[in-house]
């Protein structure tokens, strides 16, 4: 055999072998999260879980990521859980018509519950509300199960961290409106502060008040409120639910960010588009009363998946490594990651996906 007619042969063997052997010898070989700096710590943001635990054939899916983010609590230093709201898609509904949902409001409540509940002994948990969970399925009323599910004794250290709480609808204490005070291991100060759905004028002058004290003056504060940013990254000015005295993104930017000296980050979920990654998420900086940069970042997935009543969201985390000022965002699926058939689907590569941004010193 001549020279030509082996390269030739060569050429074919290759096109029609399993796979293309060139390829795989130089496809970039999956590489799992890990700190860019071993002195950085991790936050990890969860999107809205309620399309995870309507159906049940998708709760498993949430455990997953859970278990996922539990064995990444020393390898990524994970030191904050946090989660946007929608914890569940009904807060009370009573008849699950098997299309919409095939758990009732009560068996979606355990699911979440019993699946955040994971992170009890070993890392801090704290979530705000969304629309789903008030109401029966969806804000007819400002009544929330949250704090039955979620009570201040369920995470012993988000327990620990409590420094102050608000009154919900009705006028009792409430986590539905709270200040958590943490700590990072490079000594840098945050408050958590969460403010419930669409806060009530009262709930935005609590929260005003108690960041303006001369306790928390130095600390960096990140905001938990569900419904803040749309899809182009502009702030939400009103929606149609039925209730009143309420306040969406601008009201929100303009009532209590803007006007503060100390809310740095902003993190909230709420917007979808089935199956459009982009129609998940916003991010924008702007500048408060302070002069000091105000990051805000839109955050959820929970029509990825097939859609509304798809998988639940394809087990999107999204992973913000705190190295000094420098905030590096990450976005990943354990869900993709656990399969070496899936896994290059694991990290989300888009501009709206990985990116860095800087603190104010």
């Amino acid at each position: 055999m001549n020279r030509a007619a082996f390269r030739l042969l060569f050429v074919l063997l290759l096109a029609f072998s399993g796979g293309n052997a060139l390829a795989q010898t130089h496809e970039k070989p999956f590489q799992s999260p890990s700190l860019e700096d071993e002195d950085a710590w991790t936050l990890v943001l969860f999107p809205d879980t309620q399309s995870y635990v309507k159906f049940q054939r998708n709760q498993p899916i949430l455990d997953l990521m859970v278990h996922w983010v539990l064995d990444q609590i020393e390898p990524l230093q994970v030191e904050l859980v946090l989660h946007v709201g929608d914890l569940v898609e009904h807060n009370a509904l009573q008849i699950p018509d098997g299309i919409i949902a095939d758990q009732t409001g009560r068996e979606q409540w355990e699911a979440v519950s019993r699946s955040m509940g994971k992170f009890d002994q070993q890392v801090p948990f704290i979530a705000t509300t969304g629309n789903h969970d008030f109401g029966i399925k969806n804000v007819e009323n400002r009544v929330s199960y949250y704090d039955r599910y979620f009570p201040i004794e369920k995470n012993r250290f988000t327990r620990g961290m409590l420094r102050d709480h608000g009154l919900d609808a009705q006028g009792m204490p409430t986590l539905l409106n709270a200040s958590y005070e943490f700590e990072s291991p490079d000594g840098d100060k945050f408050l958590i502060l969460v403010i419930e759905f669409a806060p009530r004028d009262a709930s935005l002058e609590w929260a005003r008040e108690l960041i303006s004290r001369e306790a928390y003056a130095d600390h960096r504060v990140i905001l938990l409120n569900h419904s803040y940013l749309d899809r182009n990254s502009e702030f939400i000015e009103t929606e149609a639910y039925p209730i009143s005295d309420r306040n969406y993104g601008k009201a929100v930017w303009e009532k209590l960010v803007k006007p503060s000296k100390n809310i740095e980050l902003v993190f909230s979920g709420h917007i979808g588009d089935p199956d459009n990654p982009e129609g998940h998420v916003g991010f924008r900086t702007d500048t408060n009363a302070a002069g000091r940069k105000v990051h805000q970042m839109t955050f959820n997935a929970q029509a990825l998946g097939g859609g509304w009543h798809g998988n639940g969201g394809d087990g999107w985390l999204r992973l913000l490594e705190f190295n000094g000022l420098e905030v590096t965002v990450k976005t990943f699926s354990p869900l993709f990651a656990i399969s070496p058939a899936t896994r290059h689907l694991a990290w989300g590569t888009g501009a709206y996906e990985t990116f860095t941004f800087r603190l104010d010193p």
